[in-house]
């Protein structure tokens, strides 16, 4: 099977969704909350020995957030297998590659949430 690549990334600031266009046709939409909530940096996970490469189910209860840790500010393409999400808190270290975002997807339609 080939790989799966995004082709397209676009962000809406009055939706609150950045949404991935990828190479076998799907459009998935991410909630800026989500996605938030999922960071996969060390800070975010509690710990280096935390972190994990695919989504864990606990992300998927988003708790109430500063509205300033949920606008996206800029979104930043880290070579050609990630995006760093800079948000409006300042926070801007979670580096979310292309398995983990498609992975994170996925997980939200076996949790019956949309992303």
């Amino acid at each position: 099977m080939d790989e799966i690549y995004p082709t397209g990334v676009t962000a809406d600031a009055v939706k609150g969704e950045l949404t991935i266009t990828w190479s076998d046709g799907v459009e998935a939409v991410y909630s800026f909350a989500l996605l938030r909530n999922a960071c996969p940096c060390a800070e975010c996970r509690g710990g280096h020995e935390n972190m994990t490469s695919e989504p864990t189910p606990e992300m998927f209860q988003i708790p109430e957030m500063d509205p300033r840790a949920i606008s996206l500010r800029d979104i930043e393409a880290v070579g050609n297998y990630a995006l760093v999400l800079h948000w409006e808190d300042g926070h801007e270290y979670g580096i979310y590659n292309w398995n983990y975002l498609r992975a994170l997807w996925e997980k939200s339609l076996e949790y019956g949430q949309s992303a």
